[in-house]
């Protein structure tokens, strides 16, 4: 899954440690999200579309490999 929620936070002028504190998350799950090695739950993904002033489908982006077995 990519996603541009790095793109956006640093459109928001946000920090990493910003945008955790907000998330109720540790910085080190937002360094996480960022890099694709972490998929966030629907929850938290949708808190982030919120902190962020975007849909989750601005955020994020299923890539074809993810509908291949």
């Amino acid at each position: 899954m990519k996603n541009n929620v790095k793109v956006e936070r640093k459109a928001k002028r946000l920090t990493q440690e910003a945008l955790a504190e907000l998330l109720s998350v540790s910085r080190q799950t937002v360094i996480y999200i960022e890099t694709g090695r972490y998929v966030p739950s629907t929850v938290l993904s949708l808190k982030i579309a919120k902190f962020l002033e975007k849909s989750v489908e601005e955020l994020f982006e299923l890539e074809k490999s993810d509908f291949e077995s």
